[in-house]
């Protein structure tokens, strides 16, 4: 395998190896499994999948992460807090009560280890006082999931109990697939402007955050032209006030935007659709569902772990 594939790589990868060409149940499954190389059955739950192949095979895939962490409880207690979404440096050592010094330190490793990975913001923001520390993120989204709900439970999980893990992971389930969905909404946005930019494509893409604005897309093309967007997940229709907030943002962080783009999982308002125009692009559930067009066997990735 490649040093470091693309999570859309991965993604591919997973869902050609395990025969799935419905885009939700992949990434129901990727969530958990993704990176790991393993056969996965569809035919059985999330949950059934997780007994069987992590709760019951705790020593030896805990042994195997030894390698990487070789249980230093500040790694753990980082790798845990950035799993369950504190994922901005000082944020993350604030809560583990790690010094900065030691905290980056910590975070160095990890990325070297290809554990973590930074996320820059794509800009600066103007003004240096209202810069953020550096957003983490993790490579693989298995390690992910282990150090969010397995690596803090590993007490009773090691004893044979499992209704600890249950119970913390049964409230995290339901959005645990949304930060992958929205990296995967980046590569979507690459392909979709593909062509468009072919005069002046995108050369950096990513996310804008300081100190008092987030925003989940950022991209800058070749001449400095920015675009910036947004995701939604919820069930109703995104509606106006969605492109008002955006538009907002960047007025707020004075970025100077000449391309919108917005995703919604289940579409749009019509006021939205009929706004719709060379500068605002409008994608959807249908839109993202093409990542997994066109799978063949050049999908597939190599992995060399262990199998479970």
């Amino acid at each position: 395998m490649s040093k470091r594939p693309t999570l859309l790589q991965h993604f591919r990868s997973f869902a050609y190896q395990n025969n799935i060409r419905d885009f939700d149940t992949a990434l129901e499954y990727f969530t958990v499994f993704g990176g790991t190389g393993w056969s996965v059955d569809v035919t059985k739950s999330v949950e059934a999948l997780i007994e069987e192949k992590i709760l019951r095979n705790y020593e030896p895939l805990h042994k195997s992460m030894t390698r990487y962490t070789h249980n230093n409880p500040v790694y753990h207690m980082l790798l845990s807090l950035v799993a369950l979404g504190v994922n901005h440096e000082y944020e993350a050592f604030k809560k583990a009560k790690v010094g900065r010094d030691r905290g980056e330190e910590a975070i160095d490793y990890l990325e070297k280890k290809s554990l973590l990975r930074f996320d820059l913001s794509v800009e600066k923001p103007l003004k240096e006082s209202d810069g953020k520390s550096d957003r983490v993120l993790f490579e693989l989204p298995f390690m992910r999931f282990w150090f969010a709900v397995i690596s803090p439970n590993y007490k009773s999980i090691s004893n044979g109990d499992f209704s600890e893990f249950t119970q913390k992971w049964h409230p995290l389930k339901a959005n645990f697939s949304i930060l992958l969905s929205n990296q995967l909404v980046l590569e979507l946005v690459k392909q979709s402007f593909a062509e468009k930019f072919v005069d002046d494509p995108i050369v950096s893409i990513g996310s804008y955050y300081d100190k008092h604005v987030q925003i989940e897309i950022l991209a800058k093309r070749k001449s400095g032209k920015m675009l910036a967007g947004e995701c939604k997940y919820s069930k109703e229709a995104a509606k106006i006030n969605m492109l008002n907030s955006l538009k907002e943002k960047c007025e707020k962080a004075e970025l100077d935007i000449t391309d919108y783009v917005l995703f919604s999982k289940n579409g749009f308002s019509s006021e939205l659709e009929q706004m719709k125009d060379a500068d605002l692009t409008l994608l959807s559930h249908t839109h993202l569902v093409s990542l997994l067009d066109n799978l063949s066997k050049d999908d597939l990735l190599v992995y060399t772990n262990k199998k479970y």
